[in-house]
């Protein structure tokens, strides 16, 4: 029996809905914890897991879910087929900095890829969502409607390359990008990167270092829906529901050019 997509408007508004409540924290005083993985949280990626869960299991009964924080904790659900993907608050460390490039992720993994995606980025007023197969947009906070968006052809002049913010390699990205007509290097926090990638602004993501598979999943999805497409290093397509959901070293492209 071939999937049901559930709702996208409604994975939209529990994305919307997360996105208050990690603004909430945010405009107030927080405390900053460090979990067993060294890595920080705070109130916000719990209490916007704890929003996210519940809305999706009652959308979509019987599709398993994996969040960031319940998997910490031991309790994601096993996972089948289709399963979510969710990452209440990606980009902790751009939240602590207040530098607003974080995001609320959720995505639809079917047969270990991504099929549906919603990203928020609460603090700078945009948000991402594509479903492979049917495009992909993005809304702005002060302009009427949802504008498509769609990868672009690299310019001549060379890429655009992401890069992140927080976790960068700047020796091993320069070893990577030798030989490549680069134009612009720019850095960004979080699943933004991809979703830049998705809507034209951007052409390259090569991630060196360490990532789960909630980092990026609904990003992926939105690139996807949008053109794009996320590799490994030696070009097979990355793959969700890896045992440990840690995903290899991978490249997010936008259209092939120079």
């Amino acid at each position: 029996m071939s999937l049901q997509i559930p709702d996208l408007e409604a994975v939209v508004r529990i994305v919307r809905e997360a996105g208050a409540v990690v603004m909430s924290v945010y405009d107030a005083a927080f405390e900053v914890r460090t979990k067993d993985d060294a890595s920080p949280v705070t109130a916000a990626d719990e209490r916007a897991e704890a929003l996210i869960v519940p809305a999706l299991r009652a959308l979509a009964p019987g599709i398993p879910v994996v969040a960031e924080e319940m998997t910490a904790r031991g309790e994601a659900d096993a996972i089948g087929r289709s399963f979510w993907l969710v990452d209440p608050l990606d980009g902790t460390k751009e939240f602590i900095g207040r530098n607003g490039e974080f995001t609320v992720n959720v995505a639809l993994i079917h047969d270990g890829r991504p099929l549906l995606g919603v990203v928020g980025a609460p603090a700078k007023g945009r948000l991402f969502a594509g479903v492979v197969g049917q495009g992909a947009w993005v809304e702005d906070d002060g302009v009427p409607g949802r504008r498509p968006i769609r990868v672009r052809a690299v310019p001549a002049e060379g890429l655009t390359v992401v890069a992140s913010r927080s976790h960068g390699d700047a020796a091993a990205l320069d070893a990577f990008l030798a030989g490549r007509r680069v134009a612009r290097l720019a850095s960004a926090g979080s699943s933004l990167k991809l979703c830049l990638l998705a809507a034209g602004e951007a052409d390259l993501y090569p991630r060196l270092g360490r990532t789960m598979e909630w980092d990026i999943a609904a990003g992926h999805a939105v690139l996807a829906a949008a053109g794009g497409d996320v590799g490994t290093l030696d070009g097979a397509p990355l793959s969700y529901g890896k045992p440990g959901f840690e995903n290899p070293h991978f490249v997010a492209r936008g259209a092939a050019g120079p």
